[in-house]
């Protein structure tokens, strides 16, 4: 069976006993089950000439952008050298002069101390800004950070096609600077965040994607980065060609809120779909939630929002998230063959 797999590379030590491992298993609030991916870019000084094509060539790629990944080692737990010590590594990349940096938040999970490492081999330590665990991103901020920084520029996700180029560069299994190729395999992909929610519009890739890679840049042929690579479907949790990224539209909206300080506040409905023939059937209504509050039950089938026909899961899924915490829903709902109006008051989506 394929499973998906966040791709951080998580280290446990007890003593002088190490292991490693990726992976979490969650599920959605308003909801289907589903995946994630990654993001890179370059120096002006360095802009190479493009391909008769328009895109650079994998190498111009690479030379524009490799001085703007880097990669992460956390630690996590206490100070006592007896005690559980945990940690794991990923990718990153630099977004301004001022030493931010865009990573996973799975990576930086739980971290005691983070440590980014430039292609240079020039370390720093780093603290955690905020982090997003319903879009599994996180800002980090050099401590001290150089003056030569060469930020990535941030693309569109929104501007790929399938079957464009697509590269990644970032640590898979620790090999810093590594640099795979491939194309968009699809777009518009659904993945499971690390709290379980659903994180929308992913981008697809068959770029070699890794344990380690996680947190690293997806670069367009010009090298903006598109995505920060997230997840992987695997039999094994090693890459079989199925690799997501979180895109770029997401991490600008995460990143701007995570630098001013604000809590990303999400609307929240709280129950578990899945399609039916003409709306979404809900199979789980969470205890407590708006949906409860307002009466909706498992086997019911949302056929409208707000006057508005309801296809499917997704659509509703849309519905919601295009609203804000506190705002009144009024929902068509059929039952053993009968209709019935509801009235919902979204809440806040839980972040723990």
């Amino acid at each position: 069976m394929f499973r998906r797999f966040l791709i951080g590379f998580l280290a446990l030590t007890a003593a002088v006993a190490i292991g490693a491992g990726a992976g979490i298993g969650v599920w959605e609030a308003t909801q289907s089950d589903d995946e994630a991916a990654e993001t890179t870019e370059a120096s002006p000084s360095t802009t190479p000439v493009a391909s008769s094509d328009g895109d650079l060539t994998i190498n111009e790629i690479y030379e524009r952008a490799k001085d703007g990944v880097v990669h992460i080692t956390t630690q996590v737990g206490g100070s006592d050298p007896f005690s559980p010590q945990g940690g794991a590594t990923g990718s990153g990349f630099v977004i301004d002069q001022e030493g931010h940096i865009v990573t996973n938040q799975h990576v930086v999970a739980d971290a005691r101390t983070v440590e980014v490492r430039f292609a240079s081999g020039e370390e720093f330590r780093a603290r955690v800004v905020g982090t997003d665990p319903s879009t599994d991103v996180a800002l980090l901020e050099l401590q001290n950070p150089p003056a030569d920084l060469k930020p990535l520029d941030l693309g569109s996700a929104e501007d790929l096609e399938i079957g464009d180029l697509v590269v990644a560069i970032g640590s898979p299994f620790g090999l810093e600077g590594t640099v795979t190729a491939g194309i968009v395999s699809a777009l518009d992909r659904e993945l499971t965040a690390p709290d379980g929610f659903t994180i929308d519009g992913a981008v697809q890739t068959d770029a070699a994607i890794n344990p380690g890679n996680s947190g690293g840049p997806l670069l367009d042929g010009q090298g903006r980065v598109v995505g920060v690579n997230s997840q992987i479907t695997s039999e094994s949790g090693a890459n079989d060609g199925i690799g997501y990224a979180v895109p770029a539209e997401t991490i600008r909206k995460v990143v701007t809120a995570l630098e001013a300080g604000r809590t990303i506040e999400r609307p929240y409905l709280g129950v578990r779909m899945t399609d039916a023939d003409d709306g979404a059937q809900i199979i789980e209504v969470s205890s407590g939630s708006p949906a409860a509050e307002a009466g909706l039950e498992p086997g019911d089938v949302v056929v409208e929002v707000n006057g508005e026909a309801i296809g499917s899961s997704d659509d509703l899924r849309t519905a919601v998230a295009d609203r804000e915490p506190g705002e009144q829903l009024e929902l068509r709902v059929r039952s053993d063959g009968n209709e019935r109006t509801v009235q919902v008051e979204l809440g806040t989506r839980p972040t723990g």
